[in-house]
């Protein structure tokens, strides 16, 4: 009698691990219009494209352990709204709409997604390219979800050098971190490949810009391919808090800039072989811990421009009665690593400072994601000086900074703290 209570126990502990085991999954979808669209770097008309310059994509990384599954999702796009996001998280069945992040690389030379309206309320998105992205985002996480497999995990944050990026308002105030997370295989075909490399880094990804007539991803493109003709599997890319003004150090002498696309595979292959270089010696984790929550947080809109954009563009963006809109923000635990998402281009130092409050060697800050509603200041940088006019217009209001770092640090303060295996 005791043997078998032993061998049941032994079953029930191996059946146990055996559920709790990491699987991951990636996929891509293109999502270049054919013809070309007007690509748009933020408020104001679109510009004309007349050539471009690599594909855009939305790309798909799905983790699952037990009962708990993840989508990620990089889309290349200036910022990918809700109102578009939640269109495809209806269309995916088999992941809770809260554990589906969408967040947008923010390259300056894609479609306008936001349905940006003129003086008179009019807007020149093309909502039928629009509706074709939301269901190829779905169908990139459906085919993820469908390819899910054994893997281990490497993760790693170390400070990727060179010459990558500066803030252009006092170029040393920027992040220099690149957080790394690397998806290997554990069986089968792709044991001991790489799945999917996600490298997640401040920037913005303006290289050509919206006036250049070049539909682009810009640097993201060059980073994609190198990092999969080097690592194989597939890259993705997760902006973090770039705003204000963090962008692509193409300086050059005399006050010249390089906004070309030899610049942009410059930049992109740097910062590839930066991140992989910060993954190469990290420690594969056989079975880390995988957890998802999310919260829904308001913010008023203050901003006569993002009122009128709310209200006037097409998507119908959904703004309360008591003039706020409403975000989802997630939190997410990898093993060691934490992930908190931004709704919005934060400030370097609200990164920063969120990063410092975070109990981990590894943060993770996903900008642009699951909303992009501007800028994100401080109440002290709001309208505080002449060079934070532009931003500070264009972002909801004085207080969504300080809304932001208390609900996440009141959240952090609640959570759970990172664990380096599943239990």
């Amino acid at each position: 009698m005791k043997k078998t209570f032993v061998i049941v126990a032994l079953l029930l502990i191996v059946g146990s691990s055996v559920a709790q085991s990491l699987r991951v999954g990636a996929a891509m979808r293109v999502i270049t219009p054919n013809p070309l669209l007007p690509v748009s770097g933020g408020v104001g008309t679109p510009k004309k494209a007349t050539e471009k310059k690599g594909d855009l994509f939305a790309r798909a990384l799905v983790l699952e352990q037990g009962q708990t599954r993840i989508a990620i999702v990089s889309v290349d796009n200036i910022g990918w709204p809700s109102a578009l996001g939640n269109r495809s998280r209806a269309l995916i069945k088999s992941i809770p709409p809260e554990n589906v992040l969408i967040g947008a690389t923010h390259t300056h030379s894609a479609p306008d997604a936001y349905g940006f309206p003129d003086q008179n309320g009019n807007s020149l998105a093309d909502l039928a390219y629009l509706d074709n992205c939301v269901k190829l985002i779905a169908d990139a996480v459906n085919e993820a979800v469908g390819k899910l497999e054994p893997a281990s995990l490497k993760i790693a944050v170390g400070e990727a050098k060179g010459k990558i990026a500066y803030n252009y308002y006092a170029d040393q105030l920027y992040d220099p971190r690149c957080g790394v997370i690397q998806a290997i295989g554990t069986a089968g075909k792709n044991k001991g490949k790489a799945i999917a490399t996600l490298v997640n880094y401040a920037i913005h990804p303006e290289v050509l810009g919206s006036g250049k007539g070049i539909l682009s991803p810009d640097l993201c493109g060059p980073l994609y391919d190198r990092i999969e003709a080097k690592a194989g599997g597939m890259a993705i890319f997760m902006n973090g808090a770039q705003g204000g003004m963090v962008t692509a150090d193409v300086r050059r002498e005399n006050g010249q800039e390089a906004n070309t696309w030899e610049e942009c595979i410059r930049i992109g292959e740097l910062l590839a072989d930066e991140a992989l270089r910060i993954v190469s010696t990290a420690e594969v984790l056989e079975n880390p811990a995988l957890s998802c929550a999310a919260r829904t947080v308001e913010f008023p809109v203050d901003s006569e421009m993002m009122r009128y954009i709310i209200k006037k563009s097409p998507l119908k963006f959904e703004l309360s009665s008591t003039g706020k809109v409403a975000a989802q923000i997630n939190l997410l635990t990898i093993g060691q690593a934490q992930v908190l998402t931004i709704p919005g281009e934060a400030l370097p130092n609200i990164g920063y400072y969120v990063k410092r409050h975070m109990p981990t060697k590894y943060p993770f800050l996903f900008g642009l994601t699951n909303d992009a509603f501007g800028y994100i200041l401080t109440k002290v940088d709001f309208n505080s000086f002449k060079r934070y006019d532009y931003i500070s217009r264009t972002s909801l209001g004085e207080m969504t900074g300080e809304i932001y770092m208390d609900a996440v640090l009141k959240w952090l303060a609640e959570s759970p703290k990172p664990v380096t295996a599943a239990k």
